[in-house]
């Protein structure tokens, strides 16, 4: 039985988590074709499409098409149109697999920070333990303080 500050209690069978990574390892082999990697100066230079763009670039496309004579000749008409699908398709896919990240997220770090309490307990029991000369614990307790030890 769990206790009221154990809020995940979760086992996740062996079959599930193959199954599980075969899933993650598909989709990315579906969408690493379609995928770049930015660096973190790369990301902070270019613009920014936002919910609150979206509608000026739709126009904005819209327009290149049907009043051409203001289309700068520098401009591709047709990978704007590209690039405003791809946008629009890799967001809806991004919607889709953000909230299974953060579902993972926040399970990951209630379990984590659960695991993290019950050892600490664990810690300082021993710690007491050790204290009081039991067989065994100072041991353990020697072991387990290597997390709380400072670098000088």
């Amino acid at each position: 039985m769990k206790s009221n500050s154990n809020v995940v209690s979760v086992q996740i069978p062996d079959k599930d988590m193959e199954a599980i990574l075969k899933k993650a390892e598909e989709l990315q082999n579906l969408l690493s074709p379609y995928l770049i990697a930015l660096s973190p100066a790369d990301r902070k230079k270019g613009l920014k499409m936002s919910d609150k763009s979206l509608p000026f670039v739709e126009k904005a496309a819209e327009y290149a098409v049907s009043k051409p004579a203001f289309t700068p000749p520098f401009m591709e008409v047709e990978e704007l149109a590209v690039d405003l699908k791809a946008f629009n398709d890799l967001t809806v896919v991004y919607r889709e697999v953000d909230q299974i990240c953060k579902g993972l997220s926040d399970t990951i770090m209630q379990s984590g920070s659960e695991a993290f309490g019950e050892a600490l307990a664990y810690y300082n029991a021993v710690k007491q333990a050790a204290r009081m000369n039991r067989p065994q614990a100072k041991a353990v307790y020697e072991d387990l303080k290597k997390r709380f030890e400072q670098k000088a």
